[in-house]
């Protein structure tokens, strides 16, 4: 910056010619040179404290501003603070197939402790144990007390609960939002349920996860925000399976049995209306699985899919149905019943001596081993092997449950003759009751496969052809006729015309054998039989009838008397109106070859 001199040259040599005085000149200019500089200081001092001023005004407004929003703010505890991504707590509802609730979330909450915040640990976890007996008090006294900054105490709590601990009064006793998991039906459909719980967990929020039946395996699409608020419906009949289950657990009693099965399904599109599993559990509180035993042992375990058994005499309508389909016979063909039938050391029997010969419809009717056997001969290995494997019983059911997909049925090694035989009346060939049902209603729809289903998915398309029309129509005959004066004639449902075919199996031992006084009573039925709507599958374990002189294991004994009153249960529920049944073998005329 330049200065304007103190004493310029000019000035003082015109102030010197007029006489003045020079020094004067300098004071002049040296008051001016100050006033310039006191002036640009004030100024500069101006801003200064108006950049200040602005900077408070800022400042105060804000924290004003922040009281104002907390003084108007709802009252709530204290919240500890988590990392990580926000936890995704919504999971869909799913219903039966008429829009009724099976599975919904209820919002609840967690109780949990910050012990650096508390006032009186000792007397908190002393009140804690008054409230939730299964609590330790020492153990928490510990927990108050020690180096832990946080710890869950429980992961549910009730509205009164909750009102309890806020009444303990302790700060550090907080409260963290959660969406449980509800099945408000208890214990129905807990095995096409499955059941869920807490994956990731959060002070905030906790995610449910699935963890069996149909919860897991669409764990995906019940968790998926988007899709949240569009139930996923299933087949179910609430009200029916409520019925079986009521019906099947009563017969279960009754016949003493260990266990028990049933499902009921459409014939035409394989949809399952009821599928139950006795024992059974409360997914609102799923037991843990077992440690040790049999899985089979554990109400967890779904024996109409996951248990694998063989079915006994229930098959005999499958080598008939293929006999019939292929030409080899007819419903009056006769089959020799002489027996035993010796391969090697092993030899087939019948229960009762039918003498040497009876008709196909009677081979079934009343239930001849041997007369299957010589049927399966006619047919041989390989095509019994194709046709099984047409009905769906050397695989996966294909139904949307987790524990349908490791339910493989068990196949012999070496599909020998002698297999082929045994087979033929249900015997070393193990499958599921869903397995069975499954086949049943593809042999007695008109001959077009069904794949069991759970998820209600709209129209259903005929599968493929696997037994002719006509096949199908004889094959509801017998079926009818194993009821109306075969082993089946405690199945009798007036105005429903029943059809179907028992199955006694004996239960094979772990190592091997079989016992002498343990069966699996099985009947898959038919209804109606002239026109078949349903298939109803009963599976009884380990039942024993005793009001006789003698115990009765029989499936005849057993499991028909169950269905029996299932189908009168449930055929009004299913809009099914008693009617007449037509005279004849329903509308198909027997020719011989």
């Amino acid at each position: 910056m330049s200065r304007v001199p103190l004493r310029p040259l000019a000035r003082i040599l015109d102030a010197r010619a007029k006489g003045g005085d020079p020094d004067a000149i300098e004071r002049e200019n040296k008051q001016q040179r100050n006033e310039a500089m006191r002036d640009r200081a004030r100024v500069q001092a101006e801003g200064r404290l108006l950049v200040l001023a602005v900077l408070f005004f800022v400042a105060f407004g804000t924290v004003g501003v922040r009281m104002g929003m907390l003084a108007g703010a709802e009252v709530a505890e204290p919240r500890g603070q988590t990392a990580g991504a926000e936890i995704a707590a919504t999971r869909a509802d799913i219903t039966d197939r008429n829009g009724r609730l099976l599975a919904t979330n209820l919002t609840t909450h967690a109780l949990y402790a910050q012990p650096p915040l508390m006032v009186d640990p000792e007397r908190a976890a002393a009140e804690l144990v008054e409230i939730f007996p299964d609590l330790d008090a020492d153990r928490l006294v510990r927990d108050f007390t020690g180096s832990r900054k946080f710890l869950w105490i429980k992961k549910k709590i009730s509205p009164e609960q909750l009102q309890d601990v806020h009444d303990i009064g302790d700060p550090g006793l907080l409260f963290a939002p959660r969406d449980m998991r509800l099945y408000p039906n208890g214990a129905v459909a807990s095995h096409v349920l499955g059941g869920a719980r807490f994956g990731q967990e959060g002070v905030h929020a906790a995610e449910l996860v699935g963890v069996a039946g149909i919860e897991r395996a669409f764990d995906d699409r019940l968790r998926d925000p988007g899709q949240a608020g569009e139930p996923l419906m299933l087949t179910l009949d609430l009200t029916v399976q409520s019925a079986v289950e009521h019906v099947l657990a009563g017969g279960m009693q009754l016949m003493n049995a260990k266990g028990a099965a049933a499902i009921l399904m459409e014939v035409h599109t394989g949809e399952v209306v009821a599928l139950a599993s006795l024992p059974d559990f409360d997914p609102n509180e799923r037991p843990n699985p077992p440690t040790s035993g049999a899985p089979s042992d554990s109400p967890l375990f779904n024996r109409a899919v996951q248990g694998l058994y063989e079915l006994g005499s229930t098959f005999k309508v499958f080598t008939s149905a293929q006999a019939l389909d292929l030409g080899l016979v007819d419903p009056a063909t006769m089959v020799d019943t002489t027996g035993p039938i010796k391969w090697g050391k092993h030899k087939i029997n019948d229960f009762h001596d039918y003498g040497r010969e009876l008709s196909v419809t009677d081979v079934i009717v009343k239930s001849s081993n041997i007369g299957t056997a010589r049927l399966a001969q006619m047919i041989g290995t390989e095509r019994q092997r194709a046709f099984l494997e047409q009905l769906g019983l050397t695989k996966p059911t294909g139904i949307e449950l987790v524990e349908a997909k490791g339910s493989t049925p068990l196949l012999p090694s070496n599909w020998s003759e002698l297999s082929t035989m045994t087979i033929s009346y249900g015997h070393g060939l193990s499958a599921s009751p869903l397995h069975l049902a499954a086949a049943y209603a593809t042999i007695t729809n008109g001959g077009t496969k069904v794949t069991p289903t759970v998820v209600r998915k709209g129209p259903v398309a005929p599968g493929p052809r696997v037994l002719s029309p006509q096949s199908s129509a004889i094959t509801r005959d017998m079926l009818r006729q194993v009821v109306s004066r075969g082993t089946a004639s405690f199945g009798e449902v007036e105005g429903y015309a029943v059809g179907g075919k028992t199955g006694t199996a004996d239960k094979p031992k772990p190592r091997g054998g079989y016992y002498e006084d343990k069966v699996l009573a099985t009947f898959a039925s038919i209804f109606p039989a002239h026109d078949p709507k349903y298939v109803l599958v009963v599976t009884l374990d380990e039942p024993v009838e005793t009001t006789g002189s003698e115990p009765r294991r029989t499936a005849g004994w057993t499991a028909v008397p169950v269905a029996a009153e299932i189908i009168r249960r449930v055929a009004p529920l299913l809009g099914l109106r008693p009617e007449i049944e037509p005279a004849g073998p329903m509308g198909v005329t027997l020719t011989s070859n």
